[in-house]
């Protein structure tokens, strides 16, 4: 934006806010025309309608909603800025903002960011969840600082952006100790006929998953599909069927749902990645992920090497 007005800004964020100009006249003070004359102002300078009527409220317009990320984001920092000064002379609050990919398995998001609560620094994450190809286009337009997906960038995104791989590993699968008996046979053969929860469609986990079945001539019986891992593991623990999920985590995953281990392979392997529009990884908490990640949670990445999305935005 050019000739950007701050306190137009703020009047702006603040009917937005609020949703009307009235309610927005009583909380700045200000009377009603005042504010309207200055959002018109706003508008004119900025070249683009921000708002449009809808009854006695207002709502966004695209550029509207464009603008009010922004502000939320210079507002939020000047809210920091403020409390750093009064209260936190001395230390500096990092703020992460990281998109979670939801194929991502909840539990291994947790353990990827878990590093991240070590540093020295005072640590603020802000954690966004949802479908890749979203989270992508907000790292687009910087609202998110890295994302954590269990699949490189899409070709098909047009994003200038960068995979940097955090690991790799196998997979398990997982039952209640009483559907384990249900279907004594050895691993991987118990999974004949036997109940099993697919992930959902968005997770690169499920084709592989289907694949090796196919190669192996088994043919469980799908009980359930679910997009969040969370959900799923929920299940298993009910004992609604087998689940596959990261052998990384898989004594998070026993632990925390009391369950076993049914078998291993890694004839099925998962890769995990922190997605930037940087070539090199600078934040100092997504630096501590990542050394995390490839040292102790995987363990077995030779290179930290970034490969390169080559669409543009």
């Amino acid at each position: 934006m050019s000739n950007l007005n701050y306190k137009h800004l703020h009047y702006f964020w603040t009917v937005a806010k609020a949703g009307s100009i009235a309610r927005a006249s009583e909380q700045l003070h200000l009377t009603p025309q005042t504010i309207s004359g200055q959002i018109s102002l706003f508008e004119e300078v900025q070249g683009e309608q921000l708002f449009k009527k809808h009854g006695r409220n207002l709502e966004l317009t695209e550029a509207g909603r464009l603008v009010l990320g922004y502000a939320e984001e210079i507002f939020s920092l000047g809210q920091e800025l403020e409390e750093v000064l009064h209260h936190r002379p001395t230390e500096r609050t990092v703020q992460l903002r990281v998109g979670v990919s939801d194929a991502l398995p909840k539990a291994l998001a947790y353990r990827l960011l878990e590093p991240a609560l070590k540093l020295p620094q005072t640590l603020r994450i802000n954690c966004r969840e949802g479908k890749l190809e979203s989270l992508l286009a907000d790292l687009a337009m910087h609202k998110i600082d890295v994302v954590m997906s269990d699949s490189p960038m899409p070709p098909t995104v047009n994003v200038r952006g960068f995979n940097h791989l955090l690991g790799q590993c196998g997979i398990s699968f997982f039952a209640t100790a009483a559907l384990r008996q249900q279907y004594p046979a050895a691993f991987p053969a118990c999974l004949e006929a036997a109940p099993l929860l697919l992930p959902g469609e968005d997770a690169a986990l499920r084709s592989k998953l289907l694949h090796w079945l196919d190669a192996q001539q088994l043919h469980p019986r799908i009980a359930g599909e679910f997009d969040d891992s969370a959900l799923m593991s929920a299940f298993g623990q009910a004992g609604a069927g087998f689940f596959a999920a990261p052998s990384a985590i898989a004594d998070m995953v026993m632990r925390q749902y009391d369950l076993i281990q049914v078998g291993q392979t890694d004839d099925i392997e998962e890769q995990f990645y922190a997605i930037s529009v940087q070539r090199k990884l600078t934040h100092p908490a997504v630096l501590a992920i990542s050394r995390a990640a490839q040292q102790d949670l995987f363990g077995n990445v030779a290179s930290n090497r970034s490969s390169p999305h080559n669409s543009e935005g």
